[in-house]
């Protein structure tokens, strides 16, 4: 466990280590290793059980709606708590358990039906799966904020990004190495199985998920109440009000998580018709197109880690705004360019600027959001600005078959430009944000 220094008696927090930032971040590196497992294969899943490519929005809906619901619960609840393990670290715990369980039975969802089908099972999964990540996730954004200076915010979500792109690159590959280099069936066998090296990533990814947080919870203190009451002793109970950064950022997160929201779940099929020529599930053409998607998921989380530990110098030369801007602007031409390229290994060029994107989404608003939450309600904020990333997945669910039927003539490739153009409206967005939101002006209204 981490010895720290104490808060000073002027509340201001002590600079902390590299390795006790990498350690208190750690426990994302397995969230999104989970996560990027349900990234790259809840589509073809679904679609192995049954479930249309027109319901595929549906389905996936229920990650944002549990979000918006779970999230500033878990905020406020974890910014009241306090016992032997601390005050976001218990909730790092118990999301870990349920999302493991979660993990072991997803694709063994076809087992489990007796009356109902399979894919409404693997939808309940999903949605408990969804649940118990977010009940981890949002602390660890909290947890941040908690205990590093504002000078280390940056630094920081950074590094949580760094530890998303190394989990996310594994999770995202995982089933094609363990099909493809080490001879576990890449084939279900039956329609309406999931293909033994899926479901074997899963389990695995269980493991890795419960040992990443535990690491967290053992090698990380957290600040009692009465060190932290040093820091937030000036800011008075009052109001609820929404500092103006976050009302701009609101507009940027809507276009980025809508944009992000459509290629998740439309690329496998995307790349299936375009490139493999099918949209059956259970032909192995589809299967090698699903197990294709996540070596390109992969590629991007795996840049991503790399930007994120840029993402803070390029920030200091520039400004936040700019750099995120940039980066939105790179991603977005990145998913304009699927329409144009013929070839699905060539895939790998846009990936590269899809995860530059996905690096600032992950860490960018987060820098620029922190410095103006008061410390005494971090939990809630945090958990309230993942609103901004539920509400557009919402709204892409809800309109994407719509859209995908009855404009884009079930050409799912037209979804991934759809979302091309979302992302550079969130670059523009970005622009408009005033970076210089002290606390300080928030807590004198509070």
């Amino acid at each position: 466990m981490e010895k720290i220094k104490k808060i000073n008696p002027a509340g201001k927090k002590p600079t902390l280590r590299f390795w006790q930032v990498w350690n208190m971040s750690f426990g994302f590196l397995g969230i999104q290793f989970g996560f990027a497992l349900q990234n790259g294969n809840a589509s073809r899943i679904l679609l192995t059980f049954g479930a249309d490519v027109h319901q595929l929005s549906w389905f996936w809906l229920v990650a944002p709606i549990t979000g918006m619901i779970i999230q500033p619960i878990v905020g406020y609840m974890s910014d009241k708590t306090w016992n032997r393990l601390g005050r976001r670290r218990p909730y790092f715990l118990v999301g870990a358990l349920l999302t493991s369980i979660a993990l072991v039975l997803m694709p063994n969802a076809p087992h489990l039906a007796s009356f109902i089908a399979p894919m409404f099972i693997g939808g309940g999964l999903l949605m408990i799966m969804d649940a118990s990540i977010n009940i981890s996730m949002e602390p660890f954004r909290a947890l941040v904020a908690d205990k590093l200076p504002e000078e280390q915010h940056t630094l920081g979500f950074s590094m949580q990004t760094l530890l998303i792109g190394i989990g996310a690159v594994v999770g995202s590959w995982l089933p094609y190495i363990l099909g493809n280099w080490m001879g576990i069936s890449k084939n279900s066998g039956a329609d309406g199985l999931v293909p033994d090296n899926v479901t074997y990533s899963f389990y695995i990814g269980a493991i890795v998920l419960l040992g990443a947080i535990l690491w967290t919870v053992f090698t990380t203190t957290e600040y009692p109440p009465e060190q932290l009451s040093q820091e937030e002793k000036d800011e008075k109970p009052g109001k609820f009000v929404i500092p103006p950064v976050m009302i701009k950022l609101l507009l940027v997160q809507f276009f980025s998580w809508f944009a992000l929201f459509s290629m998740w779940v439309y690329t496998t099929p995307a790349v299936a018709l375009k490139f493999y020529g099918t949209s059956d599930p259970n032909t192995p053409l589809f299967q090698e197109a699903g197990d294709w998607v996540g070596i390109l998921f992969g590629i991007y989380n795996g840049v991503s880690a790399v930007i994120a530990m840029l993402l803070p110098v390029v920030a200091r030369r520039f400004s936040k705004k700019f750099t995120h801007a940039l980066a939105l602007s790179i991603g977005s031409l990145s998913l304009l360019s699927f329409l144009v390229i013929s070839n699905p290994y060539m895939l790998i060029i846009p990936m590269i600027g899809i995860g530059i994107a996905w690096g600032s989404i992950l860490a960018m608003p987060y820098a620029m959001l922190a410095s103006s939450i008061p410390a005494r309600k971090m939990g809630v904020y945090m958990g309230l600005f993942n609103m901004s990333i539920t509400i557009p997945q919402i709204v892409s669910g809800v309109i994407g078959g719509f859209i995908l039927k009855y404009f884009f003539a079930d050409n799912p490739i037209l979804c991934i430009v759809m979302a091309g153009i979302s992302m550079f409206l969130g670059a523009i967005s970005a622009m408009f944000i005033k970076e210089k939101q002290q606390v300080e002006k928030l807590t004198n209204t509070l």
